[in-house]
């Protein structure tokens, strides 16, 4: 029950922003201007999900370098490696079957503007809230190594 409103609030939202585009670029024969609209929105996801899979990977190609180093420091360093190496790559996994997948908007085929555009924009919000997913996961895998590096500094071996 508790899914249906959540899922139903989504789509109150989505319809309220299609209809808000369309009144702003004075109606549904502006579609194209709308969807264009959307597609910069897309772009930027894109961008910033290319930029966690970048930090991603240098996480994991640091670690593969210095990582027995620092785990060798003691038992926290060991786990909250391995915990940020756990993080990021289960952040990279949502990574590359969320945000990163694709679906083009002309695979949308709704005919009434309205509801293309409202069908476009929850596809859009379902990214925004993956790569949202995405970016804590990521952060708490961060953390959890930037803990391992910061043991290793200070105790050392």
């Amino acid at each position: 029950m508790a899914q249906k409103q959540i899922s139903s609030r989504m789509r109150a939202a989505a319809v309220s922003e299609a209809e808000h585009l369309l009144t702003i670029y004075e109606g549904a024969e502006q579609l194209p201007l709308c969807l264009e609209v959307v597609r910069q929105q897309f772009t930027v996801i894109q961008a910033r999900s290319q930029l966690l899979l970048t930090l991603s990977t240098l996480a994991l190609t640091i670690t593969g370098f210095s990582g027995p180093r620092i785990a060798q420091t003691n038992a926290f360093a060991r786990y909250s490696m391995a915990l940020g190496i756990v993080f990021v790559l289960v952040a990279i996994i949502v990574l590359l079957i969320g945000s990163l997948r694709i679906r083009w908007i002309t695979q949308f085929e709704e005919r009434d503007p309205y509801e293309m555009l409202t069908r476009v924009i929850q596809y859009r919000d379902q990214k925004t809230r993956l790569y949202s997913w995405e970016l804590t996961l990521l952060g708490i895998g961060l953390t959890s190594y930037v803990a391992s590096v910061v043991t290793y500094l200070l105790v050392g071996t």
